[in-house]
């Protein structure tokens, strides 16, 4: 156990699945001193990885949540603050993808993406911003992708979500400075999720199509990610706000 975030409370959501990048993240959080609270869709799944967190010996909660209901990042804030008396950092993970060009693309599609990717996201700023100015700052890291910074096919609505999560943060970081709140973006590449999985159906075929175009050869592990995150929720990182974080293996430049 390490000692990184000893003392402070983290909120990270779509953290249910522990192939993913929100439970890599409440877990090296947990690791690092932090008392977690994780969130997701599915009750069982979040109580799950958080009885993994606990079994490890660290301090985690779970609690069900749409991140598009406003009411529930309510309840949830006021169930952090009643139980840890703070909320330190948010880490806005959970989000949906969708691949089709935009000819194909249904409205409604667009219209769910940018309810989970953006209106998500927004809301949880909108929620712990009060409670970070309470305490004098926080960190606030928004899940980009990759896709907000560079062309990817068949990913248009996707994209624009998510580019809509990457201006968002730079904005919210320029509001907060004054009170110590330091909000950045996250941009992963192709990474080893249960949900890349399912795209992916172990066809050798197209794994080899995916990993490709990386320059460093292989898709990104949800630790890879969850490390960066790690950095940006620290003092290690208590002069950094508004920024950009790639995390694609070189993808991004290749």
């Amino acid at each position: 156990m390490g000692s990184r975030l000893a003392g402070r409370t983290a909120i990270i959501t779509g953290a249910g699945s522990m192939q993913g990048m929100g439970f890599a993240t409440a877990r090296l959080f947990a690791r690092e001193g932090a008392s977690v609270m994780l969130t997701d869709l599915d009750e069982a799944v979040a109580a799950a990885a958080a009885a993994a967190i606990v079994q490890e010996g660290g301090i985690a909660l779970s609690r069900s949540q749409d991140v598009r209901q406003e009411s529930g990042w309510q309840e949830m804030a006021a169930s952090m603050v009643e139980r840890f008396g703070r909320i330190d950092i948010l880490i806005n993970n959970a989000g949906m993808y969708y691949a089709d060009y935009i000819s194909d693309t249904p409205v409604g599609m667009l219209d769910r993406l940018v309810e989970v990717n953006v209106r998500g996201a927004f809301l949880g700023c909108q929620t712990v911003i009060p409670h970070m100015r309470a305490n004098g700052g926080g960190s606030i890291v928004n899940i980009s992708s990759v896709a907000a910074l560079i062309g990817v096919h068949r990913s248009a609505a996707y994209a624009a979500t998510k580019g809509a999560v990457r201006a968002m943060s730079k904005s919210v970081a320029l509001d907060e400075a004054p009170y110590g709140i330091r909000c950045n973006s996250v941009h992963p590449g192709t990474i080893e999720t249960a949900m890349v999985g399912e795209l992916l159906k172990g066809d050798p075929a197209a794994i080899n199509a995916a990993t490709a175009p990386i320059p460093m050869g292989r898709m990104g592990r949800p630790e890879d990610v969850a490390n960066m995150s790690l950095f940006l929720a620290s003092d290690e990182a208590s002069y950094v706000t508004g920024a950009e974080f790639v995390v694609d293996g070189g993808l991004s430049i290749a």
